[in-house]
């Protein structure tokens, strides 16, 4: 029997943020479906998806980009695991994390939300923090810069120069993470 898992992609609707550090969960969904041949179409919980699976015969993945902003990703999510009879603890959100160094990938299920309240509202909308995360490190700002500022602009030239293959080492880990269970996916991916 095979098991429905929710991927999530945080981010924020439109051009203006597409390539932004805060847009890095839908960069990473966006490069699972690319890996299909597929393309996403519009859901009626407020969200762009793709259904897929990890691979043939394997699980079942719902890829999901909300089309709500980030701080009220909660309602689309919430609506996506109702119509779709996902489990908490088989939706696995891919977000940014300012703690955690750029090109780092870390990944766990529940705890706090960080202070990310992309994370904060589908904790609350799931009435539960116990769903599993995939959290791409974007780093703290540089000197005074405003956190919200930093989250919202594009990556440095610096970081461009490999960001397609965090995206992909992150695609990776969201793969790895439905295949082959959280503990195998922390064991290659935290060693990093």
């Amino acid at each position: 029997m095979t098991t429905t898992w929710l991927i999530v992609g945080l981010g924020n609707p439109g051009p203006r943020y597409a390539a932004t550090r805060h847009n890095i969960g839908q960069m990473v969904v966006d490069e699972l479906a690319d890996r299909r041949g597929e393309r996403f179409r519009e859901h009626k919980a407020g969200a762009r998806v793709v259904e897929t699976r990890v691979r043939p015969g394997g699980d079942r993945m719902v890829l999901a980009k909300p089309n709500s902003f980030m701080n009220t990703s909660g309602t689309p999510v919430a609506a996506l695991a109702r119509f779709y009879s996902v489990a908490p603890e088989n939706v696995i959100v891919v977000h940014d994390e300012l703690d955690i160094p750029f090109d780092s990938i870390r990944m766990k299920i529940g705890g706090g939300h960080g202070g990310h309240n992309g994370v904060r509202d589908i904790a609350r909308t799931l009435t539960t923090p116990d769903f599993l995360r995939v959290r791409a490190g974007i780093g703290r700002p540089p000197g005074r810069q405003d956190p919200a500022d930093w989250v919202l602009a594009p990556f440095g030239a610096v970081e461009q120069k490999t960001l397609s293959i965090f995206i992909s080492d992150a695609a990776d880990a969201v793969e790895q993470l439905v295949d082959e269970g959280l503990l195998a996916a922390q064991q290659r991916h935290h060693s990093r």
